[in-house]
């Protein structure tokens, strides 16, 4: 090939990179809506809002109609796939069903179609009539995908939405499974968003799109740009990461109900002028003066109430997130953050894990045998860390954790801060300590891994038998903790950040050398054998054919 065609080729790509219009995002802030552009690396231009700009508004329409139904207290049932549609692809597979929840979360359109849940347009207009709503949310005909609507009226609509903690709520499992439940490394918790995409004005043959919905403390926004939602979600979260604001949410999870210094009796919580504080709860600084002798300073806002029944007992009422702070606060650091972030992240799915019931909240000890709770308020730092993970949990796994010592389904902090200073994200810490388990949301902790534990049981009991051949290998190097997992389609393949193998079991021979090939894969993955396909074809066929 001449060389001046090559280089044209080269190029090519790289043209219609820089052709592209930039993406978009606006949100509410207290200088106005804001307008950001940007590209993939960067923001480009920061502005007030246009009065002009327009999105359609794709699959938003269903947002609507769901909180509809929230707060009108609706019980549609759920729909049943029939394998009669095709867009039944957006929502089960034949012989299943979906419910409201995941419908939303998945784009299920066939879900909220109106006459399936017995919604018409004279109760749908007079509804919104009486919350204000913009002249296009009044018609319900007008609810259509190539509906095109001001972003600033579609920002006004979403901060007033009715039952807008309940979406938000819903919502964070689309930025868990956006990208592959990559995109989350960089955006965290921070973002509740209903997905869109539609065709593009200028191009027929392409489309754009976006999401809307809000941050966490219930700030309305809305992005929008070339492409499909997913791959906006996909390509822009880095820069997105970046720019978009951690806010303390405005629903910080249930009340936590934490027996402070539960191992540790007190003999007595004095105000500051030394005099004997009275039960009920506590305002101001205090001392706790323990029976072994020690004393300690606290304070209170009104969280930490004293009971006088018999022997003193301090107990906290706290929100799980200022919860999950304080436990970061006693037990690590704020840095580095990725180290950070993956505590938080742990210390949240052991308090679901592990809490009980107690009436409205739920309870938890405070002590080294549980998890150890800061008895003053949580600093700045940490309560950034906790609201940018808000409603973050492993599922899949039991979790626990300690200072230096890692273990099966034990994280720990010495190594986490180590990865941390290596350039690993806080998702890629959790998968190295917890290979099984899957990042997901507080309420609704379901795994991305299905175990294949028969598969990873022989794998470990092979690879003893091939330990003096592989060890000649340069480059091997034996995994301490994997995990096998269920393939749901395609070709077997390896996730090295969250050193899994997704092959599809082990009932034949094929099965067997395609866990072998997969699992090569992740032990050379510090040597260039480990990228080639002839050399880790050939040492799993010599490893398990002869």
């Amino acid at each position: 090939m001449p060389r001046r065609l090559a280089w044209l080729l080269f190029l090519l790509p790289l043209w219609a990179a820089a052709a592209q219009p930039p993406a978009q995002l606006a949100l509410r802030t207290a200088q106005g809506d804001q307008l950001l552009r940007f590209d993939r690396q960067q923001v480009l231009a920061r502005e007030p809002l246009p009065a002009d700009l327009r999105t359609p508004l794709g699959s938003l329409w269903k947002l609507f109609v769901f909180a509809w139904l929230v707060d009108t207290g609706q019980r549609e049932p759920d729909y049943a796939c029939k394998g009669q549609s095709r867009e039944e692809v957006y929502c089960c597979t034949a012989g299943q069903s979906i419910g409201r929840e995941q419908a939303l979360v998945k784009s299920c359109g066939l879900y909220y179609q109106p006459a399936r849940i017995g919604l018409d347009a004279a109760s749908w207009r007079q509804y919104w009539l009486a919350r204000q709503a913009p002249e296009w949310l009044l018609d319900l005909g007008k609810l259509q995908p190539q509906t095109e609507v001001p972003v600033h009226e579609l920002l006004d609509a979403l901060a007033h939405l009715p039952a807008q903690a309940e979406a938000r709520r819903v919502l964070l499992d689309v930025v868990v499974g956006a990208d592959e439940g990559r995109a989350v490394a960089s955006l965290g918790g921070r973002l509740r968003v209903k997905t869109w995409s539609w065709l593009d004005d200028h191009d027929p043959l392409s489309r754009r799109g976006g999401f809307a919905g809000w941050l966490v403390d219930g700030t309305p926004i809305w992005a929008g740009g070339p492409g499909t939602s997913k791959t906006l979600l996909a390509q822009y979260s880095e820069v997105l990461g970046t720019v978009l604001p951690t806010p303390w949410p405005s629903e910080p999870g249930r009340c936590v109900e934490v027996a402070l210094f539960s191992r540790y009796p007190l003999r007595d919580v004095v105000d500051a002028q030394k005099r004997p504080a009275p039960a009920g709860a506590l305002n101001g600084d205090y001392r706790v003066s323990f029976a072994n002798g020690n004393d300690l300073d606290i304070h209170s806002a009104g969280e930490l109430f004293l009971q006088r029944n018999g022997t003193p007992q301090l107990v906290a009422r706290l929100d799980r997130e200022e919860y999950v702070a304080r436990v970061l606060q006693r037990e690590a650091s704020a840095t580095p953050i990725e180290a950070s972030r993956a505590l938080a992240v742990t210390i949240r799915s052991y308090l679901l894990q592990n809490a009980a019931q107690q009436g409205e909240c739920l309870s938890i000890d405070d002590s080294s045998q549980r998890q150890r709770v800061a008895p003053r308020p949580a600093t700045t730092e940490m309560r950034a860390v906790a609201a940018f993970t808000d409603g973050l949990v492993l599922a899949g796994s039991p979790v626990t954790y300690h200072s230096e010592l890692a273990g099966p389904s034990r994280l720990s902090w010495q190594d986490a801060q180590a990865q941390a200073a290596n350039g690993l994200r806080f998702d890629a810490i959790l998968a190295r300590a917890f290979p099984r388990a899957s990042l997901s949301a507080w309420g609704n902790p379901l795994a991305a891994c299905q175990p294949l534990p028969a598969a990873e049981d022989w794998l470990r009991k092979q690879r003893r038998e091939w330990r003096p051949q592989l060890e000649t290998e340069p480059g091997y190097e034996e995994l301490q903790r994997f995990a096998v997992c269920q393939l749901s389609s395609g070709r077997p393949y390896v996730d090295r950040e969250r050193q899994r193998i997704y092959v599809r079991g082990l009932y034949s021979l094929q099965d067997r050398l395609d866990l072998t090939h997969e699992y090569l894969h992740l032990a050379f993955q510090a040597h260039p054998s480990g990228q080639d396909e002839g050399f880790v074809e050939n040492l799993a066929r010599r490893l398990l054919l002869e």
